[in-house]
């Protein structure tokens, strides 16, 4: 691809592919039946999967741009990985899109990747699979500006498994359909095992007529883009810049809002702080101050600070 096409373009076009061979990566371990999972800390294993996905991912990234900055969950990576890992090829249907005016001048010292190899590792282990994705998030000048989210497990009509959804700021989203959620009802996403009494209180003041507890941000955000649920709460520490960036940038690229329960945009700087003290609250409509303001001061004021 020449050069002349906006680096966006091309990183987000690399990622699409690079996020669909890692899916498969995923698959295959798990067919494998050896999940070689470590234990990173309380509820937060770390599998082969994690780590073979993260190599794939960050290797074929760092080939093709050299200069710029990743940073995977997993840590430093052995990069020299197979051939087969080795992802090239940009995607060339998201090419055919017009570049945003915003981002056709970003430079390589402008952008930092966040990757999440395996969003939903618990889920994963536990057979939930259905929760897993992929996150490529890309960050331009401190803002989560473009995002992949891969589900490798996600079931085609065709009976193909994996779907691969993207979302550009200012282009907008591709690899799936918009859905509503219903009306009349507030339905609420939110954590299967990171709770607690401040968080619980924060989801009771919404008196939800339903609130779905699944894993991994990736699956949250994807229950507010199919319709599944009107916003995503979450009102504790829990989660890491790789987990937020990629579906930050889908859903806001799709007309919904991600921010922490202060309704404060989160920076992806590559010296940030990685952990996303002040939880995190997510939308789909226009009306996210109005929740922002539902959640108790003194909830927002003590999340991230005990």
């Amino acid at each position: 691809m020449a050069s002349s096409t906006p680096l966006i373009m091309r990183i987000m076009a690399l990622s699409i592919n690079t996020a669909k061979r890692a899916g498969g990566i995923i698959r295959d371990v798990l067919k494998q039946g050896d999940l070689g999972i470590v234990d990173k800390g309380m509820n937060d294993p770390q599998t082969e999967a994690d780590r073979s996905a993260q190599r794939c991912i960050i290797a074929s990234l760092a080939k093709k741009f050299p200069s710029i900055q990743i940073i995977g969950e997993e840590g430093g990576s052995d990069l020299n990985v197979c051939a087969d890992w080795l992802v090239g090829e940009l995607d060339e249907a998201f090419l055919k899109q017009n570049c945003p005016t915003d981002w056709q001048h970003a430079q390589p010292e402008d952008f930092v990747i966040w990757v999440d190899p395996l969003d939903g590792t618990a889920e994963y282990t536990q057979g939930h699979v259905e929760h897993v994705t992929v996150l490529i998030g890309i960050a331009i000048k401190n803002s989560a500006v473009g995002g992949i989210i891969h589900q490798p497990f996600y079931k085609q009509s065709s009976g193909e498994l994996g779907r691969t959804i993207w979302g550009l700021k200012g282009l907008g989203t591709g690899g799936f359909t918009s859905v509503k959620p219903p009306a009349g009802e507030f339905i609420i996403t939110t954590t299967r095992s990171h709770s607690n009494a401040l968080h619980q209180r924060a989801v009771d003041v919404f008196n939800a007529s339903k609130v779905l507890k699944v894993g991994g941000a990736g699956f949250k955000v994807l229950q507010l883009l199919e319709g599944k649920a009107h916003a995503y709460v979450f009102a504790t520490p829990g989660c890491k810049k790789w987990d937020t960036c990629a579906p930050e940038a889908v859903l806001e690229a799709n007309g919904g809002t991600l921010t922490n329960i202060n309704g404060e945009h989160y920076e992806y700087n590559a010296d940030v702080e990685h952990v996303n003290r002040r939880g995190v609250l997510a939308s789909s409509g226009d009306n996210h101050t109005e929740l922002v303001e539902k959640i108790p001061i003194e909830v927002r004021q003590a999340v991230g600070t005990v």
